[in-house]
């Protein structure tokens, strides 16, 4: 099956935080996803180029991945969840693209009065979705990594927040109160354990 997204068409109403301008072709097999850009460079799923062509769109397929949902619900979770306005103008035509390329399909559902198309990812469709996460989850790790500490107790990384203490006229980062309480107890047993 080849799947082709286009990333030209209108997107007002979007955030424009990730913008991408290429068109991209996806050709999917089996288990495999590459995408093909205009260039004709072939690149494989783990080195995946984007092929959502903004914030909005990408965050469209989350929504649908976490289930089914009707046009005005995925409307209205974006609204709430971002706290800004999606136009439908954006949104429909890209759920009628993704249902053409089988990554979509719709049924219809009784939601209150009116039956409406009830929009659900395929299996393609989660699949690709899994690949756009994975890449998603490496450019946020890029883009925060030089913000976060290390908690000197328990090593986890902290992004904001934590606890600050100085111990030792040294300042040192904590990811909690409990972390720092612990570090200093530690510390206090090993220097009882060496001689003076």
């Amino acid at each position: 099956m080849e799947v082709s997204l286009s990333t030209t068409m209108p997107h007002t109403g979007s955030l424009g935080i990730i913008s991408f301008r290429n068109l991209y072709q996806c050709v999917m097999s089996d288990i495999n996803i590459s995408f093909i850009d205009t260039s004709g460079v072939t690149t494989m799923a783990a080195e995946i180029d984007e092929i959502v062509s903004d914030f909005s769109r990408f965050y469209i397929l989350t929504i649908l991945y976490e289930g089914p949902s009707h046009g005005y619900s995925i409307l209205s979770k974006f609204r709430k969840r971002i706290g800004k306005e999606i136009s439908p103008s954006l949104v429909y035509p890209f759920l009628r693209q993704l249902e053409q390329k089988g990554l979509v399909k719709h049924t219809l559902k009784p939601v209150g009065a009116k039956k409406k198309k009830v929009f659900e990812l395929t299996k393609e469709g989660k699949e690709l979705c899994k690949q756009l996460f994975k890449r998603f989850s490496s450019l946020v790790s890029v883009a925060i990594e030089p913000s976060l500490e290390v908690c000197a107790n328990c090593g986890c990384k902290v992004y904001e927040g934590g606890y600050r203490e100085v111990i030792n006229r040294k300042e040192m980062a904590f990811c909690c109160i409990h972390c720092a309480e612990a570090y200093k107890r530690e510390a206090l047993e090993k220097s009882r354990r060496e001689p003076a």
